[in-house]
């Protein structure tokens, strides 16, 4: 039975639309936040770091900033622009996210582990304040752009299984080496290396460059930032070179008019915008294009481009990354991927990547995400978001869903840095907000009648999967779909699953070297043990309670 109408429905996703946090509903940025602490006012045709980037085009925008496709003169190649809101909280978050980045352009130098790689920083400043940009490789459509190419049918499963390959390939990166958990991921943040259509791909195309030659009623070059003459002339002089030979012609010079960034018209700087979902841009919008529909072209055209199309792809936007041991919130990650340990406010870590990792995979497949939630006339948005996965996966467990902190939390508080010691993988027995959602008996409080669903039967019956189709990816995804964190397998054991590792159309190598396999051999053990102990504390502290 329907918990809510067809009416209801479109009224919650107007309202989410327009509240959520992690929701972008219009296809520009507005005007409200170009003043100061806020956006910059960037140009096509603007130079930054000297001179250095010449900006071409728009890719996106977010929350806390804007992402440009810009020529980098002294490399002579296309990169992607981020420039953050200016205001404190901001800079502190973009610093936060550049001591990650970092870490992880380190420990991949030659960039073959599926993430984004920041090529550098500076700060700008402007009219309303100074702003941190960030310079990413410049990097193709995002997956749900992709998602969008197929009509949200859903890409063939040997293209599933090529894409899920990378993104567990970067996740292995982050989490086993690096300890960083994402906390963010879902198809937007995730882009393919190149465009899905090669002909609006700039590196291919031939377009010719915007460069830095815009001139003022004096007849003087400007250029957003302080630049010598000296350098002026040769970022002119190695621009044009660089654009004669991308282009294999002389470069058409832009007739832009010199405007400073307080005069220039704010409807111009934010109607270059494309549709983006996510909350914070950065690399990964740069992917980020418009809707795909009837004008691309005919079906069997789209068809055709889709075969032939590169699934190479990187993880991006690290905005809201953090490490194992440096959480920075406990509000993480886009509603549609969240977690059931998130929702209900106990501790999370990689395990909650993979948890994302997996809705992702079935949005791929399918075409539809696998948990849409929405609030009705006697429930919240997250009490249907644990109903949504209690009638796929089935109930939830006890020590998942019952606040048994709450009921020793004298006895916690002093046993907390213990517990601590002998358990670094535990999971609070119950959230914060595990009562707002059940009862004394283990029922949702408002929401009173299931219909249980398994996936394998969903993708038979809704999807037209085949049965054995169905059976593999069900068998692939239901691990990772644990309602207790620690119980999920790691990117590493992903890897080597039979559906991933095994199959006529993997014909790149799908197992991590044998250290990987050692340590996550490890892993499981130190897991075991953990648990066990864990166990242990449990009967400890009821004993203790009861005494």
């Amino acid at each position: 039975m329907e918990r809510y109408g067809e009416d209801q429905r479109l009224e919650d996703e107007m309202i989410e639309e327009s509240s959520d946090d992690c929701t972008s509903s219009s296809e520009d940025e507005g005007t409200d936040d170009y003043r100061r602490g806020g956006y910059h006012a960037v140009r096509i045709g603007d130079a930054f770091k000297g001179g250095r980037y010449i900006v071409q085009s728009k890719l996106g925008w977010g929350h806390f900033s804007t992402v440009w496709l810009a020529w980098d003169t002294l490399m002579s190649q296309f990169v992607a622009l981020k420039v953050q809101k200016s205001a404190q909280h901001y800079t502190e978050a973009a610093l936060d996210e550049i001591t990650i980045l970092k870490q992880i352009a380190e420990g991949d130098p030659d960039g073959n582990k599926s993430v984004v790689k920041l090529l550098d920083h500076f700060k700008h400043s402007g009219p309303n304040g100074q702003h941190v940009c960030m310079v990413f490789e410049n990097l193709g459509d995002n997956l749900l752009t992709l998602i969008k190419y197929t009509g949200y049918k859903g890409l063939p499963i040997h293209k599933v299984k090529e894409l899920c390959f990378h993104i567990l390939v970067g996740l292995d990166y982050l989490h086993r080496q690096l300890s960083i958990i994402h906390t963010d991921l879902k198809p937007e943040n995730i882009l393919l290396c190149s465009m899905i259509d090669p002909s609006k791909d700039l590196r291919k195309s031939g377009a010719p460059l915007i460069l830095p030659d815009n001139k003022d009623v004096k007849g003087h070059v400007t250029f957003n930032g302080n630049v010598n003459k000296n350098q002026k002339k040769k970022i002119r002089r190695k621009a044009k070179e660089a654009a004669q030979g991308f282009a294999g012609k002389k470069a058409v010079e832009s007739s832009l008019n010199a405007k400073s960034n307080a005069d220039f018209p704010i409807d111009q700087l934010v109607g270059l915008a494309s549709v983006n979902r996510s909350s914070n841009a950065d690399a990964a919008t740069a992917s980020g294009k418009e809707h795909v529909g009837s004008k691309r072209g005919s079906g069997s055209r789209r068809r055709k481009t889709l075969e032939s199309v590169d699934l190479k792809c990187k993880l991006v936007d690290f905005g809201n990354a953090c490490w194992t041991y440096k959480q920075f919130t406990d509000n993480i990650q886009t509603r549609q991927y969240r977690c059931p340990e998130v929702i209900l406010g106990s501790k999370y870590s990689t395990s909650a990547d993979l948890w994302s990792f997996a809705c992702i995979c079935f949005e791929l497949a399918t075409g539809d995400m696998l948990f849409d939630p929405h609030s009705g006339d006697n429930f919240d948005r997250d009490e249907d978001h644990l109903a949504l996965m209690m009638e796929l996966l089935g109930t939830m467990p006890r020590k998942v869903r019952e606040s048994t902190f709450n009921h020793f939390k004298v006895i916690t508080l002093a046993c907390s840095h213990f517990i601590n010691m002998l358990c670094p993988f535990q999971i609070a027995l119950g959230g914060r907000y595990s009562r707002e959602f059940f009862n004394r008996h283990g029922d949702l409080r408002h929401i009173r009648r299931l219909r249980f669903w398994p996936l394998d039967k969903v993708l038979v019956e809704k999807y037209e999967f085949s049965e054995q189709d169905a059976k593999d990816l069900a068998d692939f995804l239901i691990p990772i779909l644990e309602f207790v964190p620690e119980k999920r397998p790691t990117a590493a054991q992903c890897l080597l699953h039979p559906w991933i590792n095994a199959g006529p159309n993997s014909s790149k190598p799908r197992v991590p070297d044998v250290q990987s396999k050692v340590t996550d051999t490890g892993n499981s053990e130190k897991i075991k043990s953990v648990k066990e102990r864990t166990e242990a504390m449990e009967v400890v502290m009821g004993n203790m309670a009861i005494n």
